[in-house]
């Protein structure tokens, strides 16, 4: 069993890897985080569906990609190495407003917007435009 030192590097990968290569879907080993990631991505409509299969301890997550959507632009913020945080106040906008950035917050994982809105900052797991 190949144990990963960045799981979330690995998902945002594999995810950018399918859609190059011109799948309609992309699977990687379960994680709690990975879950909560896709949920976000599925409600914010960059993605159209992510499934959970399989029996513990090899659950894997299955996420399907939006017909005619452009492929997503990914990019790892925080990595093991260098951890990212960023206050309210340092809390940019993605493109301009029509990106996202992934935090991870004492609430949960949320978008820039809600976290700008919460008045709360976090760890910046990664960027999507």
């Amino acid at each position: 069993m190949v144990h990963l030192t960045d799981p979330i590097g690995d998902l945002l990968t594999r995810i950018r890897n399918a859609q190059a290569a011109g799948r309609t879907q992309c699977s990687a080993p379960w994680s709690h985080l990975k879950e909560d990631l896709a949920r976000l991505l599925k409600r914010e409509g960059w993605i159209a569906d992510a499934q959970v299969t399989g029996e513990d301890p090899k659950r894997v997550i299955t996420i399907v990609f939006e017909k005619g959507h452009p492929s997503l632009e990914l990019k790892r913020v925080s990595k093991p190495g260098r951890r990212v945080y960023s206050s309210v106040k340092s809390l940019k906008p993605v493109l301009r407003g029509f990106g996202h950035a992934i935090l991870t917050t004492s609430q949960g994982l949320m978008t820039d917007q809600e976290a700008r809105k919460k008045k709360m900052g976090g760890e910046v797991l990664c960027t999507i435009a």
